[in-house]
């Protein structure tokens, strides 16, 4: 069996290479794959590029709801068909969170789970992490471009804050719902989106649909993106929802008999 390898695994392509798990032993991912999309940094979320000949009001609305992913607690659920699911609860303001990433293909499933505490980042990792262990990992290691759920500075695992920079034509389509198209050629690396993504969805990447809706605060409630089809397999939207605003995130880090340090192969496995 192969190491596996975990460059590919991104939210967006999750559903697609949780399929192609089944070319391979159960439980041993193979050919790309990596951890869940990385999270939007505390920074606030630019404004989409284009999108404010479309329509500014609606522009600044989701440009302040996904600014607050960067400065407040919240949990997130992340969908992609019925083989991924991705879920977090993350505290930007501490420096703390959990994401888990689940997903599976008819022959094989795949789970990570990701811990931050302050500028520690620990993974459990199948083939990597031994049950009931965390595996440290040291960020500065971590390729370029590479997605493992969490990092310092990077805390929500769908990095939509980024991801909304590059939409174009955002409109109001109601009150707290909007919609437009995001261009995917300028996110490889947001929320899971890889070159390969890119690559096979040709003219498409660059006018992806996406709707939203913000709570009564004006704070991000719900994401969906139309994915376009890659690898011959069906498209599947992703869907993110963001709840519990400002809620405590407690996160115990984990104690150095529970701790290993990462491998050279993990490196090597995300594409270093």
């Amino acid at each position: 069996m192969r190491t596996p390898r975990l460059a590919g695994l991104g939210i967006a392509t999750m559903a697609t290479a949780a399929m192609a798990l089944a070319g391979c032993d159960a439980g041993t991912p193979s050919g790309s794959a990596s951890a869940p999309a990385s999270a939007a940094g505390s920074a606030p979320a630019s404004a989409p590029a284009s999108a404010s000949a479309a329509d500014p009001a609606a522009v600044d609305a989701l440009t302040k709801a996904t600014s607050q992913l960067g400065t407040t607690s919240f949990k997130m659920t992340a969908t992609s068909g019925a083989g991924f699911k991705l879920t977090g609860a993350v505290d930007p303001a501490q420096s703390v969170g959990t994401a888990e990433l689940n997903a599976s293909g008819p022959n094989a499933q795949l789970s990570i789970k990701t811990l931050l505490a302050g500028q520690d980042l620990y993974l459990q990792v199948p083939g990597f992490t031994k049950a009931g262990t965390w595996t440290h990992v040291d960020v500065a290691r971590l390729p370029e471009g590479v997605n493992v759920g969490l990092r310092p500075g990077q805390l929500d695992p769908v990095n939509t804050s980024k991801l909304l920079s590059s939409a174009t034509d955002v409109r109001s389509t109601g009150t707290g719902a909007y919609a437009g198209t995001l261009d995917l050629t300028k996110a490889v690396g947001l929320a899971g989106v890889s070159q390969v993504t890119i690559d096979e969805s040709g003219a498409q990447a660059q006018k992806v649909p996406f709707t939203a809706t913000t709570d009564d605060q004006g704070r991000l409630s719900e994401l969906t993106i139309e994915i376009p089809a890659v690898n011959g397999q069906a498209a599947q939207p992703l869907k993110v929802l963001y709840s519990d605003y400002g809620v405590p995130v407690s996160v115990t880090k984990p104690t150095a008999a529970e701790v290993t340090e990462a491998p050279d192969s993990l490196y090597k496995s995300l594409g270093s």
